[in-house]
C-alpha cells in the first residue's frame, strides 16, 4: 500500500542525506521526495511516498525518529489529507493530433504552457492517479518528455505537523 509520510526536521546541512541514507541502508524504496523550508526557517518539511504494509511503515517511522534532526513524523495516509503533485509533460502535437491533445488537456483541467511547431508542453496538478490517467489518455507513445514534482501533502482541518 502507498503511504505519504511527512517529516519535520531541522533545516541544517546533511539532514536530508541522513534520511535518504536510512532508506537506502534498510532497502526501502522512496517513490517520490519533496523537501523545502517551512514557515519556521529553522525547520524543513520533507514529504515522501513509499510502499509497504503497516508494520513496514511503523518500522520506517521508528527509524526516522532515531535521527537527531527529526522533530516529528506523520503518516498522512492514515488520516484525512490533501495531496497534490505537479507534472510537466512535453507531448507530440502535429496536424490533427493538436486539437485532440488540447481537448484532453482541457478535460483534465491542465494548461498548455508552451507551444512549438510539433509539440505542446502541458502543466497538470492534482493527485498522482489523475496525472497517471492523463498520460494513459494521451498515450505514452505521444509523450516526448515528462517531469513530476513528487507528492506534497497536508492534513485536513486544524491539525498541524509542527504543533
Amino acid at each position: 500500500m502507498r503511504h505519504i509520510i511527512a517529516v519535520l526536521l531541522e533545516n541544517e546541512p546533511g539532514a536530508l542525506s541522513r534520511v535518504v541514507g536510512l532508506f537506502a541502508q534498510r532497502n526501502y524504496n522512496i517513490a517520490s521526495l519533496t523537501v523545502a523550508p517551512t514557515e519556521d526557517e529553522t525547520l524543513s518539511r520533507l514529504t515522501l511516498t513509499t510502499e509497504g504494509d503497516d508494520s513496514k511503515i511503523e518500522q520506517i517511522i521508528k527509524h526516522l525518529y532515531r535521527l537527531i534532526e527529526v522533530v516529528k513524523v506523520v503518516d498522512l495516509s492514515g488520516s484525512d489529507h490533501v495531496e497534490r503533485e505537479l507534472m510537466l509533460v512535453k507531448v507530440r502535437a502535429v496536424g490533427g493530433v493538436r486539437e485532440e491533445v488540447k481537448r484532453t488537456t482541457d478535460i483534465f483541467r491542465g494548461q498548455i504552457i508552451d507551444v512549438s511547431v510539433d509539440a505542446y508542453t502541458v502543466q497538470l496538478s492534482g493527485p498522482s492517479r489523475k496525472l497517471d490517467a492523463f498520460v494513459r489518455a494521451i498515450g505514452s507513445e505521444m509523450v516526448l518528455e515528462l517531469v513530476r514534482s513528487g507528492v506534497s501533502g497536508i492534513a485536513r482541518g486544524v491539525k498541524v505537523l509542527n504543533g
